[in-house]
């Protein structure tokens, strides 16, 4: 058990949102995770609309917020809390993974994602700049916030759908792939005693539990994210981020949603 407690950080400003609900999805997910903990959450960012833009667009429209969550992740890290992050999307991660790795050496990344996010400007398909916070942040491209992320102490579990060039940038660069079922036995060796940074994109989950935008068939079941979860010692947490939830507008399905994401993070707040 962990006696350190959480900085809850909210993501309100538009970070290469091309769908409409991720804002509003950050903002519900934190508020829910505040009233369990008890606890206020820091808001980065004003919420503006969506759009569909290249990643050379929407990089320059986010550098305020994500200049701000890396802030938050910092003062967070240098006042023994745990980061505690809700945002709209992985492109948040640009940003917050640089931060903790510049204070925390030897930090092990879990991304959890049907997706690498690993490609750059010269490989993406799509221009969406989420599908490049990881390598960006890994120092493939240069992003304008830091390249501190050592690519061998990435694992991205749940992987399903990945690009052909972004896998051969993910094996030259020496990300290890774990894509369901986990073998939790391997996840635990690859972590070590090292402190281990989180990142869940809802996507990971099979379709029809939490919504997201870019969900892919063949997915994590609630009750295998939550195993996954409950393995890793709340001793070496260094940061939570959950990214990427739709927030229905439908009240009851969004509160139905909450429930399966509290239920899957509960391992890693009840102790707290």
């Amino acid at each position: 058990m962990s006696n350190r407690p959480f900085r809850l950080i909210t993501s309100q400003g538009r970070i290469g949102d091309r769908t409409p609900h991720a804002i509003a999805g950050a903002r519900a997910c934190s508020d829910m995770l505040a009233d369990r903990l008890s606890i206020e959450a820091h808001i980065v960012g004003s919420e503006s609309g969506h759009q569909v833009d290249d990643w050379s667009v929407s990089l320059p429209a986010a550098n305020e917020t994500l200049s701000g969550l890396a802030r938050e992740v910092t003062r967070a890290i240098e006042a023994g809390d745990i980061p505690l992050l809700s945002v709209n999307t992985c492109s948040a991660g640009i940003a917050t993974l640089p931060a903790a790795a510049r204070s925390i050496p030897g930090i092990k990344v879990l991304w959890i994602d049907a997706h690498g996010d690993f490609n750059t400007p010269e490989t993406t398909g799509s221009g969406y700049l989420g599908g490049m916070a990881l390598a960006g942040a890994c120092g493939l491209w240069r992003t304008g916030h830091g390249s501190e992320v050592v690519a061998s102490d990435v694992a991205i579990i749940g992987i399903r759908d990945i690009d052909s060039a972004e896998q051969t940038l993910l094996e030259g660069a020496g990300v290890t792939l774990m894509p369901g079922p986990i073998d939790l036995e391997a996840l635990l060796s690859f972590i070590g005693n090292a402190s281990v940074w989180i990142h869940i994109d809802w996507d990971v989950l099979e379709p029809n539990h939490v919504p997201a935008a870019y969900q892919i068939a063949d997915g994590l079941l609630p009750d295998q994210l939550r195993a996954v979860l409950e393995a890793i010692s709340a001793e070496q947490i260094a940061g939570i981020e959950l990214a990427e939830f739709e927030a229905p507008e439908d009240a009851a399905e969004r509160e139905k949603a909450l429930a399966v994401i509290g239920d899957i993070v509960e391992p890693l707040i009840a102790s707290r």
